[in-house]
Order: structure tokens, then C-alpha cells, then sequence
């Protein structure tokens, strides 16, 4: 098999202006999967019988670049786009160019959902690495599901699951503060990476602090200084974009983090003592060892 290989786009380049899916689909590749590995890469049980698990139903794979848009606000709907590999953000501009982040597709999501109902994309889908996604024709797609109701059924638990996780976002907004946001959203990052069979301890953030702060409702201050904070008491580890998960039960259940000073007192209770009063019982480490 070989890969779909999209050209290189640049803001300065021509390629750059010409709409999102023209621009992943400059060369078109001959990488494709069949309906039973897009079933098990959604994680749907579907029993398929030989018409349609043999290679002649079969859908192809398009690579984007870290950038690329996969598409735009009020382009015209006609797929669903299936993510094999890489990371992602959909996002609502408004009329003053601001960007509100909705979601942080990554592997084993749909995307493309919100365009069934107007025919158009409300959203916009930008990759934040680069990414191998599956096109899902949605005429394909329900011509298959018309012979085939079972795997109707499951392409409807697909988007059902797709809303639940959006609706859980909206109840934590509405009642977790600031850094219980955080704590939750990085605990929701290392439950997918651990669904996904990567480190749930240890990985890299895709997003900026700026994005990560529009998807929860905060600025960008808040959301460096609750990583900050959460590194200070111990809970994680914070090096640039990588994130060491440290205790994610005091994560998973955090509501809100003590004051700034009570923290720092609780801190100064455990430093070592700058200097020693004579009579002291206390000894520095190195003359306890002599």
C-alpha cells in the first residue's frame, strides 16, 4: 500500500488560498481501509457479512499537515472524516475573528458531524500535528446503511457518544472551578491516551495554553498558573508541553485548590530550615552521614 502524500503547504505558497480539501487531496494516494477496520477503529461491534467486508467497499486515507484546515465554516457537507492518527481542534469563529475552541479530536473520533443537519459545516477542523484521517462519503455511507441497518444502528451510537462527551464538557464548565477544569481536562487527556494504548502518565500536549483555555472557559494566565500550581503541590509535572501525571485520583476529584498562601505555608512546613538556632536537634544531611 501507499501512503496519501499531501504536498507542502506554507502560508506563502499558492496552495495555501485553495480550500482545505483541495489542498489534502493535491495527490491522491492509494491507502485504504475497509469497512471492518473503520468499524474497529470507531470501536463498533458490527457483524458484517462478505458484500461489504471485502475490498471493494473501501475508503480512502488523506494526510494534512500541522495547520491545515480539514474545514471551513459554510462549506458544503458531503463527508465525514474518521481520525487514524494525529491531533486536532474544531472551533466557531465569530464575526470579529475571535475562536472558540469546541473540541480535541484525536484518534477514534468522527469529525464532520455538525454539517448533517444545514448541509454546511458550522465548525472548523484545524490539525495540530500532522494527521492521517479516513473520508467517510456521507452517500456512501447511508447507501450502506439503508442495506445494512445494523451498521446504521452503530454509525448513530458513534455520534451519540460524540454528543455525551460534549455534554459532560458543558456540565463540567458549569460546575467545577477554574482548576478543578484544568485537573478534569488533563485527567481526560490520559484516559484517552490510555484508550488509545499510550503512556496515561506521561505525554506531550498538541494544544496551546491559549486553545486549552478557550475549550474550559478561562484565559490563558489562569490555565498556566493552575498547571503551575498542580506542579508546585506535586500532582503533576509540568515541562513545557510535556505533562507527567503524578496522582490522578487527587486530579479525577479536585473541586478547587487551597489559597496561593495556604499553600505556601504548607510548602515552608516541609523546606529545609535556612539556619539553625545552637541546641538545635537538627542536622544537615551531610554531617548526619559522616
Amino acid at each position: 500500500m501507499h501512503s496519501t502524500k499531501l504536498s507542502e503547504v506554507n502560508s506563502d505558497s499558492s496552495a495555501s488560498a485553495l480550500p482545505p480539501m483541495e489542498a489534502g487531496r493535491q495527490k491522491h494516494g492509494k491507502l485504504w481501509s475497509t469497512l471492518k477496520e473503520v468499524c474497529d477503529l470507531l470501536r463498533i461491534q458490527v457483524t458484517l457479512n462478505s458484500s461489504v467486508t471485502n475490498e471493494e467497499v473501501l475508503f480512502q486515507h488523506v494526510q494534512f499537515k500541522t495547520g491545515q484546515r480539514i474545514h471551513m465554516i459554510g462549506q458544503p457537507f458531503d463527508m465525514l472524516y474518521i481520525v487514524n492518527s494525529g491531533f486536532l481542534k474544531t472551533v466557531l469563529i465569530d464575526e470579529f475573528g475571535n475562536e472558540q475552541v469546541l473540541s480535541f479530536p484525536m484518534k477514534s473520533d468522527l469529525l464532520g458531524v455538525d454539517g448533517i443537519h444545514t448541509k454546511h459545516h458550522s465548525s472548523e477542523a484545524v490539525a495540530l500535528s500532522d494527521c492521517d484521517l479516513i473520508l467517510l462519503p456521507f452517500k456512501k455511507l447511508t447507501t450502506l446503511g439503508r442495506t445494512h441497518a445494523e451498521l446504521e444502528h452503530a454509525m448513530y451510537g458513534v455520534m451519540s457518544r460524540e454528543l455525551v462527551r460534549e455534554q459532560a464538557m458543558i456540565c463540567m464548565l458549569d460546575t467545577l472551578s477554574a482548576e478543578g477544569r484544568v485537573a478534569r481536562f488533563l485527567v481526560s487527556l490520559a484516559d484517552r491516551f490510555s484508550q488509545m494504548g499510550y503512556s496515561n502518565r506521561l505525554f506531550n500536549l498538541r494544544m496551546t495554553r491559549h486553545e486549552i483555555g478557550s475549550y474550559l472557559g478561562l484565559t490563558l494566565e489562569t490555565v498556566s498558573r493552575t498547571l503551575s500550581a498542580l506542579h508546585d503541590i506535586g500532582w503533576i509535572g509540568v515541562d513545557q508541553k510535556t505533562i507527567e501525571i503524578k496522582d490522578i485520583n487527587a486530579l479525577r476529584n479536585l473541586r478547587r485548590l487551597p489559597p496561593a498562601k495556604s499553600r505556601a505555608k504548607g510548602k515552608a512546613k516541609l523546606a529545609v530550615p535556612a539556619s539553625v538556632e545552637p541546641g538545635s536537634r537538627w542536622e544537615p544531611a551531610a554531617a548526619a552521614s559522616a
